[in-house]
């Protein structure tokens, strides 16, 4: 997972998690948004996406 990738998920993860905890969001919709977020921030902070290994997607620099 490249630092760009790992930044954006990091910023939309920390953007859920405010809009959850201040009441933005609600119900149903809220708690998907916030397993989001949970995934988001965990896949930053392992550096790793199992998904994008099932699609073929690297968004890592290739070193040379």
């Amino acid at each position: 997972m490249g630092s760009m990738d790992k930044t954006v998920r990091t910023i939309v993860a920390a953007i859920i998690a405010v809009l959850y905890f201040t009441g933005v969001v609600t119900g149903t919709f809220a708690f998907i948004l916030l397993i989001v977020a949970i995934v988001f921030a965990l896949t930053s902070l392992i550096n790793f996406c199992p998904l994008y290994t099932l699609i073929g997607v690297n968004t890592c620099k290739v070193k040379k």
